[in-house]
């Protein structure tokens, strides 16, 4: 649990990450709100959305979890939780978020694109040496997002699922799609009843592209199961992730659905 926090703060406290904490792009007012969830090897979970001017998402979601008897606080409640638990209010918008959003509201179009910002989600799966799961999911959200929107990524089964007794899958691209399939859900359950990692993820991405227009859209899955194999699908080509491994790590280029 300790690494699955502590992996997902880097990308938060990075600037130049303009999908995650501090450095988010926007939403269409201006404001960067953050989501976040956890969840560890016992089934225990904690959530937090639609938070401003607090960097480290994550980490409120672990106290939520941690220290109260809830899942999920939201909005006002969650920043006023991590005012009391000793978190720092700060501005999140950085002048380069800034520049982009002010051009952006030249023509204040929506339209995401695919791969545009690498991945709007940063997912982290560990595993320890005793064999117990646990996960991460943190982001910013889509860019220019109506203000008040919240994906996926913090909602627990969704962006995020842990079964300690299966695996766990975390998922990354527009959260919308990722929210009618409940697809990290999905991917434990496909494992729980004895699809592969990889079978896994390619039936949840698949489920997605049968119901949905998937054409101007990306989704990611990955998936770690309890034996430690790996498996990872996405919609578009343009996917990656990084495994580390018996002290090695590499990024890979997942495999997708649409080839090129």
């Amino acid at each position: 649990m300790d690494a699955a926090e502590a992996g997902v703060r880097v990308p938060e406290a990075d600037p130049e990450s303009m999908s995650v904490g501090l450095g988010g792009l926007p939403d269409r007012d201006g404001n960067v709100t953050l989501d976040a969830c956890i969840m560890d090897e016992t089934g225990n979970a904690g959530s937090v959305s639609f938070l401003q001017n607090i960097k480290h998402p994550i980490s409120v979601a672990r106290l939520v979890m941690d220290k109260t008897p809830h899942v999920m606080l939201a909005g006002e409640g969650a920043y006023q939780f991590a005012l009391s638990q000793g978190f720092e209010a700060e501005n999140l918008l950085t002048p380069a978020a800034e520049k982009a959003w002010r051009e952006w509201l030249d023509t204040s179009e929506y339209k995401p694109i695919i791969n545009v910002e690498n991945h709007d989600t940063i997912g982290l799966l560990t595993m320890d040496l005793n064999g117990n799961l646990s996960g991460a999911c943190t982001t910013s959200g889509l860019a220019y997002k109506m203000h008040g929107r919240v994906g996926d990524s913090p909602i627990i089964g969704a962006g995020l699922y842990v079964d300690n007794e299966v695996g766990a899958a975390t998922a990354t691209g527009l959260g919308e799609a990722v929210l009618k399939t409940c697809g990290s859900f999905l991917v434990v359950e496909l494992m729980r009843q004895g699809a592969t990692a990889q079978e896994a993820c390619e039936t949840a991405v698949k489920r997605i592209a049968a119901k949905q227009a998937y054409k101007d859209f990306q989704i990611g899955y990955i998936a770690l199961d309890k034996a430690g194999n790996i498996g990872a699908y996405a919609i578009h080509p343009g996917f990656n992730y990084a495994l580390m491994r018996d002290n090695k790590n590499e990024l890979i280029d997942s495999d997708s659905l649409v080839k090129s």
